[in-house]
């Protein structure tokens, strides 16, 4: 695989193994996560699976759920 970098065109890390950690009433427009094989995440849009990939290391990302699951990101839907 060629060298993973942030905001990747996401079709470059293949099509196996993405998932919607969830999804709701909103058409089918969600999240798609990639856990890659150094432990990072890949994030992309399920709207737009060619566009670009953000790239997280799990730290981010265990920060990111603990923030939201405490409320500090209730702001952006409030």
């Amino acid at each position: 695989m060629n060298h993973i970098y942030n905001g990747m065109p996401a079709a470059e890390l293949g099509e196996d193994g993405w998932q919607k950690p969830w999804s709701g009433g909103n058409g089918g427009n969600c999240v798609e996560t990639l856990k890659l094989a150094d432990g990072r995440v890949a994030i992309r849009q399920s709207a737009d699976p060619d566009g670009p990939a953000l790239i997280y290391t799990r730290g981010e990302i265990a920060a990111f759920i603990q923030g939201a699951k405490s409320g500090k990101a209730d702001f952006l839907v409030g």
